[in-house]
C-alpha cells in the first residue's frame, strides 16, 4: 500500500488541478494501477488523509537530467527548476547523486466509494483547509478551496457566504455578490449574507443598493449590532448623517461599552464639525479598547485632528505622541502620525521640531510629497 506525503500548501490537489509527483526511485517502485493513499503532513500532528488515487504513468529519469529541466519543474508547481531543486535537498537530507533515479508519478484521483482504506468527509476536509487559509489572510488559496468544496455540494449556504467573503477580500465584488444571492435564494431570511452582500455592494461602488441590502438584513433582525454597524457605515457614505448618528446611538443602546461604535460616531461627529462631541465619543472610546492596539492608535490620531481644529495644540501633541508610541510597539507605520504631529509643531512656531519630524516621515517614505512641502516651509522659517 504505497503511501505518499504532501505538504498541507499543495492546495491544487484538493482542486483536482495537481495530478503529478516527483519522489527518489523506492525499493519496490511503482507501476501503472498501483493505489496511492495520499495525505498531509504525514510525519506530523496535522497528519490528514486527503484521498486515494490510482497511478496511470511512471517515467524514471536520473538527477542530472532532472536538476535543470524547467518544464517537469512547472509541472510539479515550482516556478524554476532551481527552486525544486531546493526543497528536493530539504527532502532528501542524506544528498543526492548524479545518477540517483526519480520517479515521475501521475495519478488520478478516486472517488470515495472506490477507496479501499479509510473513507473521510472529503468536503469537510476541503472546508476545514479553506477556512484555515482564509483565517491565515491567505485568500487566493482558501478560494480556491472553497471552490472544491462546493463542487462536493453547489447549494451549501455556508460555503456560498465564505467564498463570497473570501472574493470580497479579493475585490471580486461581482463575483462575490452572485454568491451572495445563490445563498440567500436558499435561505432568504438569513440577515448575515443580506449584511455581507451590502457589504459587497458598498465597496463595488453602489451605497444605494447596499442600503437596500441592508433593509432586508434589517427586516429579519432590526436589532442586530453588526447589520446596525455597516446600516451606519453605509449612512454615511450616502451623507445621511443625522440618521447615522441615530444608528450609533441606538447601537450605543444595545452595547454602551463597544470602542469601535464610539470611534465611528466620533468620526462622523468630527465630519459633521461638532468636534466637543466628537471629542467625547473618541475619550469613551479610547477608555474603553485598551486590548485593542489598533483601534487605540487610531483612535489618539482622529482625537488630536478633533483638538487641532479646536485649537488646543498641547493635548493634539499628546494624542500624536500617544498614536506613533502605539503604532512603534505593534511596528506598524508610524509616518501618518508622524506627518500630523509636525503639523501641530508647526502651529506651535517649533519649526525646528516640525522639519525633524517631516525628516522622519521621509525616511520612512522617500516619496511623501506633503512631508517634503511641509519640511521646505519649515526651513523658510528658521
Amino acid at each position: 500500500m504505497p503511501i505518499i506525503s504532501f505538504g498541507s500548501q499543495d492546495i491544487d490537489l484538493i482542486t483536482g488541478k495537481k495530478t503529478m509527483t516527483i519522489r527518489k526511485l523506492w525499493k519496490n517502485p511503482l507501476k501503472v494501477g498501483d493505489r496511492l493513499h495520499c495525505y498531509w503532513n504525514l510525519v506530523s500532528k496535522e497528519k490528514k488523509k486527503i484521498f486515494e488515487a490510482e497511478v496511470t504513468d511512471v517515467k524514471l529519469i536520473s538527477f542530472k537530467d532532472l536538476k535543470n529541466n524547467d518544464k517537469i519543474a512547472k509541472e510539479e508547481g515550482y516556478d524554476s527548476s532551481q527552486d525544486m531543486i531546493k526543497e528536493f535537498k530539504k527532502m532528501y537530507v542524506n544528498g543526492i547523486d548524479e545518477e540517483d533515479i526519480f520517479q515521475i508519478i501521475r495519478f488520478k484521483k478516486l472517488d470515495v466509494n472506490k477507496w479501499e482504506g479509510e473513507k473521510i468527509d472529503e468536503k469537510a476536509m476541503v472546508t476545514q483547509r479553506a477556512d484555515i487559509l482564509f483565517d491565515s489572510g491567505k485568500y487566493d488559496k482558501s478560494a480556491l478551496c472553497y471552490t472544491a468544496a462546493l463542487k462536493f455540494d453547489p447549494e451549501d449556504v455556508y460555503l456560498l457566504n465564505k467564498r463570497g467573503d473570501n472574493l470580497s477580500r479579493l475585490g471580486k465584488f461581482e463575483e462575490a455578490i452572485e454568491c451572495y444571492n445563490k445563498a440567500l435564494k436558499i435561505e432568504p431570511k438569513n440577515e448575515y449574507i443580506w449584511n455581507n452582500k451590502s457589504i459587497a455592494l458598498l465597496n463595488y461602488g453602489d451605497p444605494e443598493e447596499a442600503l437596500n441590502a441592508n433593509n432586508n438584513a434589517m427586516k429579519i433582525n432590526p436589532k442586530n449590532p453588526v447589520v446596525l454597524y455597516w446600516r451606519g457605515f453605509i449612512l454615511e457614505v450616502l451623507g445621511k448623517f443625522n440618521e447615522a448618528i441615530d444608528i450609533y446611538d441606538d447601537l450605543l443602546k444595545i452595547d454602551s461599552k463597544n470602542p469601535e461604535v464610539w470611534n465611528a460616531r466620533g468620526n462622523l461627529l468630527s465630519e459633521m464639525e461638532e468636534l466637543e462631541e466628537a471629542l467625547k465619543s473618541y475619550d469613551m472610546a479610547l477608555e474603553l479598547c485598551f486590548d485593542d492596539d489598533e483601534v487605540d492608535a487610531e483612535t489618539q490620531n482622529r482625537k488630536g485632528n478633533a483638538l487641532l481644529d479646536l485649537g488646543r495644540f498641547d493635548e493634539a501633541l499628546e494624542s500624536y505622541d500617544k498614536a506613533i508610541e502605539i503604532a512603534n510597539n505593534n511596528s506598524e507605520d508610524p509616518s501618518y502620525f508622524i506627518l500630523n504631529k509636525g503639523v501641530v509643531l508647526m502651529e506651535l512656531n517649533r519649526f525646528q521640531e516640525a522639519m525633524e519630524s517631516f525628516t522622519k516621515v521621509l525616511a520612512i517614505d522617500p516619496n511623501n510629497d506633503d512631508a517634503r512641502v511641509l519640511r521646505d516651509e519649515c526651513l523658510e522659517n528658521l
